[in-house]
């Protein structure tokens, strides 16, 4: 199923980055997360202003994925220098976020978006692709693990007063 496209962010679509990322935070972890604190989580961590200073890093890199039929946004991701609390190398990239709502999961979409994001990791020659995620969203631990990722720490993410457990996961490239 090819119903969609993948292409790069532009600095012109820091407002659509932030609203795809708000719809697909919600709906990865409704189930998770208390509404308000949700909420504030989205106002600050997916705002026009967070998605407009990676599209204008030159360490980071975003992509969009839409429906090939109407254009609307259906996941994205984004990459940068790495954030994270284990040692890292001059030459490893992080994948800070890659999501897909899920309704396309299974389409096909999320593993062509990682495919885009593994080809861009290795034309930069990144030793490692790194990432954060949640120990409890076993779906996309699962999907991780397949494409050969392997846990090589923990960090804590809070939001609200509530901290969650994450996993840190790298793939050798």
């Amino acid at each position: 199923m090819t119903d969609y496209k993948i292409r790069p962010a532009t600095p012109d679509d820091a407002q659509r980055l932030a609203h795809i990322g708000v719809a697909t935070f919600i709906d990865s972890y409704t189930a998770d997360i208390e509404g308000e604190a949700m909420m504030a989580h989205c106002t600050h961590q997916h705002s026009h202003a967070i998605y407009q200073a990676y599209l204008f890093d030159p360490a980071a890199m975003a992509w969009l994925v839409e429906s090939a039929e109407t254009g609307a946004p259906i996941g994205y991701a984004v990459t940068c220098a790495p954030d994270l609390p284990i040692e890292t190398m001059a030459d490893d990239i992080e994948l800070k976020r890659i999501y897909v709502l899920s309704r396309f999961h299974g389409s096909g979409a999320g593993k062509a978006l990682m495919q885009t994001v593994l080809s861009h990791a290795q034309a930069q020659g990144a030793a490692r692709l790194l990432l954060g995620t949640y120990e409890d969203n076993h779906r996309a631990v699962a999907f991780y693990s397949r494409l050969g990722f392997a846990t090589v720490g923990t960090r804590q993410f809070q939001i609200g007063n509530i901290l969650y457990d994450d996993i840190v996961m790298a793939l050798n490239l």
